[in-house]
């Protein structure tokens, strides 16, 4: 029996992926291509210029499949995530009426309005280029969080005509709704000369990106929470429940049927800090990196491995972006004496994002009702140990890093297994698809340690917010 192959799509913010598993869940090849600089015409306004999701899709297509050695034969299908939060207006052909909006569009939290005669349909980014792709009209409900007219208990459309009428939209103008793991179509002639994704192969339904990433690690516990390492940093734990009008965490759908992903707060500009530390240092410290064959963020962390857990008394909070409730919060670094270094400042801004995260995991789970076990880690800082260790130790639990770290990708190949009949349920898919590479046990003596300090890192910013709201009317 010849080897099998399944298609994940992963577009996000950044740019477009496609790649290539087989049906244990191995990378066989990929396909990138980065989307344009968005266009802001106007303060609030946030678009993707030109047919811009479309085209990175089409290209990033292209070469994955120049990539792929097998035989296209054994394609079985295709799993689509996407971007949430997005919205999109399409003509009576399915094409843009007009450019596709981000997630940071002010538009996209209000209720639709009808001033484009053009626009005939109102979906999703899923929804778009699943009909670019097979021609339907047709969309997962796991994407539609936020301003639109869902029935989160029902996965579906609200019943109710009078509360569905707040939202703009006439029924009319939108999709049919599929479950994640149902097909939405089939790849078209048109669709498989664009991207160079074989003809006829089926497109199955995921969710959000954000719930297809916790699939693709396998976070499908209560016990078990995923800290996403991205520009945002949240963590996730799935539930059964759809509970309403929390206040430490909200509630979106999973990428399974009838089932919850329940999201912290988190971190703005989570990533971005650690990136922002390493660019001030300048294009020497990447040269002499460079020079010892190593990226400007290992060389970071070789230097940070030698600094003790508490950085000697040096604490940092991440709020290099402010919220939009209180513009006057700045980012901190406190605690420096004459023992402190660069690799010092590195490790402090690991353990603020660790720290922070605890914190916000933890207002999770009290309100959830449910007990912490373990965390996984995704996103690029998960391939540093040093930042692992972190994790365990101030979490006090294992830390968890898997094989694929484009776990959006893979959760979209999952779902797409399942929609085949590749594997008869998503557990059955997860089990053989995810794969751990390295479990980081926490150090008790660190752990105690960090428990001790968080004690006083929780209450840094009822003292600085007096200092920075004085100062914000002159710095601002």
């Amino acid at each position: 029996m010849s080897k099998k192959y399944i298609i994940g799509v992963d577009e996000g913010s950044q740019s477009a992926k496609i790649l290539i598993f087989d049906l244990e869940g191995n990378v066989v090849c990929e396909g990138r291509e980065g989307l344009k600089p968005y266009d802001l015409p106007s303060p609030g306004i946030v678009e993707h210029p030109d047919d811009d999701w479309w085209e990175a899709i089409g290209k990033a297509g292209k070469k994955a499949m120049a990539a792929f050695s097998g035989d296209v034969k054994d394609i079985i299908g295709v799993g689509l995530c996407t971007i949430r939060f997005c919205r999109a207006y399409l003509k009576g052909d399915g094409t843009l009426a007009q450019p596709a909006m981000s997630w940071m569009d002010i538009r996209v939290s209000k209720p639709y309005e009808h001033t484009n005669p053009e626009v005939k349909y109102v979906t999703t980014s899923s929804g778009y280029i699943t009909h670019r792709l097979t021609g339907e009209f047709r969309d997962t409900a796991a994407n539609y969080q936020g301003m639109w007219p869902m029935d989160t208990d029902k996965w579906n459309w609200i019943e109710d005509q009078e509360t569905f009428d707040h939202y703009g939209m006439p029924r009319e103008m939108l999709f049919e709704l599929v479950m994640p793991g149902d097909i939405l179509g089939y790849v078209t002639k048109d669709a498989a000369e664009f991207t160079g994704i074989p003809e006829g192969l089926p497109v199955v339904a995921t969710a959000n990106d954000k719930a297809v990433e916790a699939l693709g690690v396998g976070c499908t516990g209560s016990g078990t929470a995923l800290v996403s390492l991205g520009t945002y940093i949240a963590a996730m734990t799935q539930g059964h429940d759809n509970p309403k009008n929390t206040t430490d965490f909200w509630t979106n759908f999973a990428s399974m049927p009838d089932q919850y992903l329940y999201e912290s707060n988190g971190i703005r500009r989570g990533m971005w800090t650690v990136s922002w530390f390493k660019d001030i240092l300048g294009d020497g410290y990447e040269a002499m990196a460079r020079e010892q064959g190593m990226s400007g963020e290992m060389s970071l962390d070789k230097e940070a491995e030698d600094v003790p857990a508490g950085c000697d008394g040096l604490m940092t909070v991440l709020d290099w972006l402010a919220p939009t409730d209180q513009l006057f919060k700045k980012g901190i670094m406190i605690g420096f004496d004459g023992r402190h270094t660069r690799a010092h400042m590195y490790r402090s801004i690991l353990e603020a994002i660790a720290l922070t995260m605890k914190n916000r995991t933890d207002e999770m789970y009290a309100e959830i009702g449910n007990e912490l076990k373990e965390i996984i880690i995704s996103g690029g800082g998960s391939n540093s140990p040093l930042f692992m260790q972190i994790f365990a130790d101030v979490f006090g639990v294992p830390a968890i890093r898997t094989v694929v770290n484009g776990a959006a990708g893979l959760g979209s190949a999952i779902c797409a297994a399942v929609g085949v009949g590749a594997y008869l349920s998503f557990d059955e898919a997860i089990d053989k698809m995810v794969k751990v590479q390295k479990v980081f046990e926490p150090n008790g003596e660190n752990t105690k340690m960090y428990a001790q300090m968080n004690e006083v890192y929780q209450e840094i910013t009822d003292h600085t917010d007096t200092i920075l709201q004085k100062t914000y009317p002159i710095f601002q």
